[in-house]
């Protein structure tokens, strides 16, 4: 994957699971249903601003945030 340096990978978890209409607003991110009803979100951010876009778009649609968590190079190697 080739990003700039300020990019980095996320791993977010949101509480319950997200229909289609909904993961349409995170384009660009591996979106997984895990069996505990939380909904997992993987991928690559830009920057700080699109970081808090991106949790802004998850507070509109209501749902609690569970986890934001970012990855290291060696994990993204795993994924």
């Amino acid at each position: 994957m080739n990003r700039s340096e300020e990019t980095a990978v996320y791993k977010i978890h949101i509480q319950g699971h997200l229909d289609s209409h909904r993961t349409r607003h995170f384009e660009g991110m591996q979106i997984t249903l895990l069996p505990e009803g939380i909904t997992q979100l993987i991928g690559p951010v830009l920057d700080q601003s699109a970081l808090y876009g991106l949790l802004s778009r998850i507070r509109d649609l209501g749902v609690p945030l569970l986890l934001v968590q970012r990855l290291d190079p060696a994990d993204e190697e795993k994924l």
